[in-house]
C-alpha cells in the first residue's frame, strides 16, 4: 500500500504541474487577447470561453494534489483544542464524509457524462464542442479525490490516535 501511495503521489505531482502549465497558458491567452484588442486587431474570439474552461479544468486537476498536501480548508485549531482521541475520531469522520461525497460526485458525474455522450449534446458558445468533453473531468477528478481519501484513512489508521500531523496548517 505504501508503494502504491508513493506512485499515486507522483501522479498527483504531475497533475499539479499540468494545472500550473494550463494556468500559464490561460494567462498568456488573456494577455495576448488584451494586447490584440488594444492594438485594434480584434482579439481572440474564444478567449473568454477557453479561460472559463481552463479555470474549471485547473481546479479539477489540482484538487487531488492539494488534498494530498493538506492545502485544502481544514479546522486544525479546533482539532488541536479537543482531546487527542476526539480529534482522531473527527479526522476519521471528515475523511469518511469526504470519501462519501466524492463517490456521489463520481456516480453523478459519470451518469451525466454518459447521458450527454448518448444524446450527442453540444456546448454552443463561441466554440462548438461535445458537452461530454466538459463533463468528463468531473468524475475523473472526484475518483482521484476518493482514492486520496482512502490513502488518508490508511495513513490515519497506521498513525497514533490523535489528529494527523501531516497536512496541518495551524501549529
Amino acid at each position: 500500500m505504501v508503494k502504491l501511495s508513493r506512485w499515486y503521489g507522483r501522479l498527483l505531482e504531475a497533475m499539479l504541474l499540468v494545472a500550473c502549465l494550463l494556468l500559464l497558458a490561460m494567462t498568456l491567452l488573456i494577455g495576448i487577447d488584451v494586447l490584440l484588442r488594444n492594438l485594434g486587431a480584434g482579439g481572440i474570439a474564444p478567449s473568454n470561453e477557453l479561460s472559463e474552461d481552463a479555470l474549471y479544468l485547473v481546479t479539477l486537476i489540482a484538487a487531488p494534489g492539494v488534498l494530498r498536501q493538506g492545502q485544502h480548508i481544514r479546522v486544525d485549531i479546533v482539532l488541536r483544542l479537543l482531546p487527542e482521541q476526539v480529534g482522531w475520531a473527527l479526522e476519521w469522520l471528515c475523511d469518511a464524509v469526504g470519501l462519501t461525497c466524492c463517490l456521489c460526485f463520481v456516480w453523478y458525474g459519470t451518469r451525466v457524462t454518459l447521458e450527454s455522450l448518448a444524446s450527442g449534446s453540444l456546448s454552443i458558445k463561441t466554440l462548438i464542442i461535445p458537452e461530454w468533453w466538459l463533463l468528463l473531468p468531473m468524475p475523473a477528478a472526484f475518483a482521484l479525490l476518493a482514492l486520496e481519501f482512502l490513502f488518508r484513512m490508511h495513513r490515519l489508521a497506521l498513525a497514533e490516535r490523535r489528529p494527523r500531523d501531516d497536512a496541518v496548517s495551524a501549529a
